[in-house]
């Protein structure tokens, strides 16, 4: 490590930052899995892992599979320990930042054969530590302790471990935002394959983190009309889709006079086509509000594929529609699956949540490889594997994986010219 490193990580790193409370708060209660997830982060897999004797133990698989078990909530800064105890040979670490595409960090544990404890790994080798192991206990358990800190006005990232109480590993360097996530889950690993015996385990007791949970924070300041991110909205990955007063990042599909910009809202009137980011997406949270005039009809079209197809087939909607009047003014029966909220033509909501006509409403969308699940105004509405859903015609499958989100311009049925959606607050998260 060069001297000009360790000189800005002992301005950096030997402080925790103010914002980390005093008291540390347990993520493991010694008995279940609460609190723990299994997939979400930049590394997944199919471990096993169970509690026995009050530690969280991972081992590969039948099939020699290894994987990550994560914290549920997502942190930036903060200092996590936990005691380990390891057999051999067992390649294990603490996985720092995991989100889906971006990279983080890992603090390595890994006992084969010129394996290092203490290595700061991403997608390769960032910083060795072939000396970690000399405090290190055998075959009993150890103190790690893992403390990050993200410095965006500087573009540096920090971490600092300890072991036994002795520094471990001290890190810094430059973060691109672009490859590099400033926060996400913490993550425990087994890696697959090592020639381990399929009984071989690594675990992990007394585990707590000093710092809060970015994902239970307020997302949005501001007032309704006009939301404004959270500095923990901004450090998970959320930006905004629609500047509040022009169509700057979207194209139009069909009419172009079919969408205006006006008082941070966006107005699609009645006719055809739809309103596209330039922008694809595949994986991402997706947040928006919309209000609807009598006999609305559109959509938010999610992954649509820009060849001129249906973006409902090539990709998928969620359905917007005014479910007060439809049937009696159209003279028509909704399928269950064209109500409000609806994945069109594959999945009916579970419950109604759709507020009166004239009222603001607010979706909440999540898709991540098959799965979308999709909140109104705070209700899940579903929460389902798309590959399994029998109603899709085509099958999800054979739609695109990556496509833009649109607005659909749909318009009423007998009063086509006269109905309106109105769109504000649109932000998305990549995953």
């Amino acid at each position: 490590m060069s001297l000009v490193t360790l000189l800005l990580l002992a301005a950096l790193g030997t402080k925790p930052p103010t914002t980390l409370p005093a008291e540390a708060t347990e993520l493991f209660d010694g008995k279940t899995l609460n609190g723990w997830i299994t997939s979400g982060g930049h590394y997944d897999g199919h471990a096993s892992w169970t509690i026995e004797d009050g530690a969280l133990t991972g081992r590969q698989n039948a099939k020699g599979e290894g994987g990550l078990i994560y914290t549920a909530h997502e942190y930036s800064d903060f200092t996590f320990e936990c005691e380990v105890k390891i057999e051999e040979p067992m390649d294990s670490g603490i996985f720092l930042d995991m989100v889906p595409g971006l990279r983080g960090y890992q603090v390595t544990i890994d006992t084969p054969k010129d394996g290092e404890l203490g290595g700061i790994y991403s997608d390769g080798w960032l910083q060795h530590n072939p000396e970690g192991w000399k405090n290190f206990k055998k075959g009993e358990w150890n103190k790690l302790s893992v403390f990050t800190q993200h410095e965006p006005k500087q573009g540096t990232v920090v971490v600092r471990a300890k072991l036994n109480g002795e520094l471990l590993v001290a890190y810094m360097a430059p973060e691109d935002p672009k490859v590099f996530a400033r926060a996400g889950h913490i993550g425990l690993q087994v890696h697959g394959g090592q020639g381990m015996e399929p009984k071989t385990k690594v675990q992990f007791r007394r585990i707590t983190i000093q710092g809060e949970a970015l994902d239970t924070q307020p997302r949005f300041r501001g007032a309704p009309t006009a939301l404004e991110l959270s500095d923990a909205a901004k450090l998970l990955g959320w930006r905004p889709l629609f500047d509040g007063k022009s169509l700057d990042g979207w194209e139009m599909h069909g009419d172009p006079t079919g969408a205006v910009a006006k008082d941070g809202q966006i107005e699609i009137t009645g006719g055809g086509g739809e309103l596209a980011t330039k922008e694809d997406f595949k994986d991402f949270e997706l947040q928006l509000d919309f209000q609807t005039s009598e006999m609305a009809n559109s959509g938010v079209f999610l992954r649509a594929a820009r060849d001129g197809s249906n973006p409902a087939y090539s990709g998928c909607e969620i359905q917007v529609l005014d479910d007060f009047n439809w049937e009696r003014v159209s003279n028509s029966k909704l399928e269950p699956w064209q109500f409000c909220g609806s994945l069109y033509h594959a999945q009916p909501p579970k419950a109604k949540a759709l507020k009166p006509i004239g009222e603001w409403n607010t979706y909440r969308i999540r898709c991540c490889g098959s799965r979308i699940r999709t909140e109104l105004n705070g209700v899940e509405l579903y929460d389902v594997d798309t590959h399994e859903l029998p109603l899709a015609d085509p099958p999800f499958e054979k739609r695109a994986a990556t496509g833009f989100i649109g607005l659909q311009r749909h318009g009423g049925a007998s009063e086509q010219d006269k109905s309106w959606v109105r769109y504000r607050n649109l932000f998305v998260r990549p995953l």
